[in-house]
């Protein structure tokens, strides 16, 4: 990737779209250079899909609950992140390190749906038990990485020399 690919991801990151039109007004860069640029980021699995994202918020899903999961397995854990991730509301899962075996992000469409979320983890074999963090307000909710990141930093951190 050189600066200009990562100019564009950026421009995504911040507008919330891949439209060729929204990217050249945002960065300057030619309409036919954005669609070649976009096409060969998809070829390199840089850019995964085209959906378009939705605010959990908007539609009801504004109850998040962040989980510690403490686990007993035998054998790698990918089986038992496949069935944590599996439980109905959760859209992060992350194998850590230390005590906490995962971390686990649900969104929920409303306080009664926490019990039946924790319900759900005790009746997985491998879950010896949970630590719940009902979230009061989300500060920062960035569904993009590169939101987070100056287009300086980006292109000093991941451009080709």
């Amino acid at each position: 990737m050189d600066d200009r690919d990562i100019t564009i991801l950026k421009a995504i990151a911040d507008l919330g779209t891949g439209s060729p039109e929204a990217l050249q007004e945002e960065t300057g860069i030619p309409v036919s250079t954005i669609h070649y640029r976009l096409n060969n980021l998809r070829d390199d699995g840089v850019i995964t899909n085209d959906l378009y994202d939705i605010n959990p918020d908007s539609i009801g899903l504004d109850v998040t609950v962040v989980l510690e999961v403490l686990t007993s397995y035998d054998g790698g854990y990918e089986d038992v992140a496949d069935e944590i991730s599996a439980v109905e509301g959760v859209t992060q899962t992350f194998f850590t390190m230390g005590e906490t075996d995962f971390v686990v992000v649900a969104r929920l469409p409303g306080s009664d749906d926490v019990e039946r979320l924790i319900s759900d983890f005790e009746a997985l074999d491998p879950v010896d038990r949970t630590n719940s963090t009902f979230v009061i307000d989300r500060h920062k909710d960035a569904q993009r990485a590169l939101e987070s990141y100056s287009l300086d930093s980006l292109v000093t951190a991941l451009a080709d020399e």
